[in-house]
């Protein structure tokens, strides 16, 4: 595989690492976990990170399928998940959880569950609609079953960070900080936005050949 394609894999994982912002949910996953002792909280870290690797993994190799089934070109859907993802960075920007991601009565019923593992950590906190939407669009890009073969193995990279990260969300919370959190919620958010315009201008210029004169 040349250098090339390689950058774009590595840019793709950075975009996708970016939207699911481990950080960010920290201050969530900590709060969810108050009342759990040392052992479950490893448990739910591990059962999270599988549960994004998997929904991010189908979303890659069945989005085209789904595009397709509904009728939905590829332009239109980088459209609209550009907008979403936008939605969501501006939210990172002013350090909030977006309601794309959890609204505050969701927030309020998985206060009540025993197992918060696949939701609402996994999904919508973590592998969320914006998530979904950049794992399609990249798999798309990426070619053919070998390229997306390495895209998955890099999603499982990315699940294997989002582990570690809550495995020590304790120290890290407590090293950070809400101050550091936040900015890193904020670079993460900036990355997404650059990428959501992207996304945006690239759909456009697609079914709206004559803007690109």
């Amino acid at each position: 595989m040349n250098l090339p394609v390689w950058s774009d894999h590595v840019k793709s994982l950075v975009g996708i690492f970016a939207i699911l912002n481990p950080l960010g949910v920290i201050p969530v996953y900590l709060s969810l976990t108050s009342d759990r002792n040392p052992a479950e909280m490893r448990r739910i870290a591990l059962k999270t990170a599988i549960a994004v690797a998997i929904i991010l993994i189908l979303a890659a190799w069945i989005g085209d399928s789904l595009l397709g089934f509904f009728g939905i070109g590829l332009p239109a859907f980088r459209i609209a998940g550009g907008l979403l993802v936008l939605l969501i960075a501006i939210a990172m920007f002013h350090a909030k959880t977006s309601p794309a991601r959890q609204t505050a009565d969701e927030r309020a019923e998985a206060e009540s569950k025993n197992d918060i593992s696949v939701v609402p950590l996994a999904i919508p906190l973590l592998a969320g609609p914006g998530a979904i939407s950049l794992a399609i669009v990249d798999a798309h890009q990426v070619g053919g079953w070998p390229d997306k073969l390495i895209f998955s193995v890099g999603i499982i990279g990315i699940a294997a960070l989002v582990w570690l990260v809550l495995r020590l969300a304790e120290p890290i919370g407590a090293r950070l900080g809400t101050v550091g959190l936040n900015i890193g919620t904020r670079v993460m958010g900036l990355i997404l936005a650059a990428m959501a315009v992207q996304f945006i201008a690239d759909g456009l210029l697609v079914l709206f050949p004559g803007l690109s004169r």
